[in-house]
């Protein structure tokens, strides 16, 4: 369901800036900040860059984005010893 509803310009603008850092569209700037809003308040104990991880993870989770994760496997270039 499309609702229209009156939103002040420097709310826009601001909205516009975020949307096109991000690559996403004025509405689904909007109800990204609806969904970490929501979390949030649900969950005030965990901190806004959380919150961001979590719902990144679950994009690329649902565009097929994800890799296998064992335990205890590192690469040995990154390691000191």
């Amino acid at each position: 369901m499309s609702v229209a509803v009156k939103l002040s310009e420097e709310f826009v603008e601001d909205a516009t800036v975020y949307a096109r850092e991000h690559h996403r569209s004025l509405q689904e700037q909007i109800e990204h900040w609806w969904k970490v809003s929501k979390i949030a308040r649900d969950n005030p104990d965990l901190p806004h860059e959380f919150i961001e991880g979590i719902l990144i993870s679950m994009e690329e989770s649902a565009r097929g984005e994800v890799s296998e994760f064992r335990f205890g496997e590192y690469d040995d270039k990154n390691s000191d010893n």
